[in-house]
């Protein structure tokens, strides 16, 4: 039986590679790091070592990698580097928000010189990645089978789940976050209508008490608390300006591919981008549920913005294609 691996790559150290890379440290993984800024001194200190890709030859066989870095060309280039590197039956995870029909295309394209591709749709944010992830993973279930006890000791109970085939779970994972979105926006006309009361609200104990036993109760409802107490009970410094990276705009063009109705989701991307035009405060509601979970910026921001528009390499992928 071969052994359990213990000691991976984590490529991309940023907010959710890095505290993936603690997270898993401190499971008692050993954790080589790869970043162009190099391993900063916590990681350090939890013991990750920091490595360039070529350094990877020495991970013990199987080899793992995981990559955390921005969807797009990004991801194709590192492909080609550990393909490189790696040899037959090594195994690369990408753990970002890549399309799931770049994701196929990428599986094959590996595949064709024996590595193994996996996607693992992630969610939970950087806390999360710290704390414990939600793992959406697609792949063949040969080189799933021997990342899973990783996944698994990174997740929070109950959070993985093998989803299906490649791209299965960066479809998965970019129906969550059309599903968010949804959310997202529902809970930003609601604190909208509040504020607009005729007289003023305790919005804070309000949110706070949606938390427990209430229908809507969620994670999300919670963020939206913090986030309104870190504000001191005002909103009004928040740019009315709600940023993103476009992935939920991929699954609107997937939906109509599909021919799938997706009346809600594709309604709160349209409000999304209405932002960008307006004033009003659900939009500064849901730049503050999203600083919450994903640390993303309040107003503008030129590197988000570029995400958008690179992230996705190819088109659709009709469901008979390889």
């Amino acid at each position: 039986m071969a052994q359990p691996i213990g000691r991976f790559a984590i490529v991309g150290l940023g907010k959710m590679g890095g505290n993936l890379a603690l997270n898993a440290a401190r499971a008692g993984f050993e954790i080589v790091g790869v970043d162009p800024s190099g391993v900063r001194q916590e990681l350090a200190r939890s013991g990750v070592t920091s490595a360039t890709l070529a350094d990877l030859k020495s991970l013990p066989r199987p080899r793992f990698a995981m990559l955390y870095v921005p969807a797009g060309p990004l991801v194709d280039q590192l492909l080609h580097e550990l393909g490189e590197v790696l040899e037959a039956g090594d195994i690369i995870a990408d753990g970002g928000n890549s399309y799931w029909g770049d994701s196929i295309r990428r599986q094959a394209r590996m595949r064709e010189r024996g590595l193994h591709l996996v996607d693992v749709g992630t969610s939970g944010g950087p806390h999360g990645a710290l704390t414990g992830c939600c793992f959406m993973v697609g792949g063949e279930r040969e080189p799933v089978a021997k990342i899973e006890p990783i996944l698994r000791r990174l997740a929070v109970p109950d959070g993985y789940v093998h989803a299906g085939g490649p791209g299965a779970g960066h479809f998965v994972k970019l129906v969550h976050n059309g599903i968010e979105f949804g959310m997202l926006q529902a809970i930003a006309e609601g604190i909208d209508l509040l504020t607009h009361y005729r007289e003023k609200l305790p919005l804070a104990a309000l949110l706070k008490c949606w938390q427990h036993g209430s229908v809507i109760r969620s994670w999300l409802v919670e963020l939206m608390e913090q986030m309104y107490r870190q504000q001191q009970g005002g909103m009004d410094s928040v740019p009315a300006y709600v940023e993103d990276t476009g992935e939920v705009n991929w699954l609107v063009d997937d939906a109509l591919h599909m021919e799938v109705p997706v009346p809600v989701i594709a309604q709160s991307v349209m409000e999304l981008i209405a932002s960008r035009d307006t004033d009003h405060n659900w939009a500064r509601a849901i730049a503050m549920m999203r600083r919450g979970f994903g640390g993303h910026p309040f107003g503008p921001d030129k590197g988000t913005a570029h995400e958008r528009h690179t992230g996705r390499v190819g088109p659709f992928v009709p469901s008979n294609a390889a």
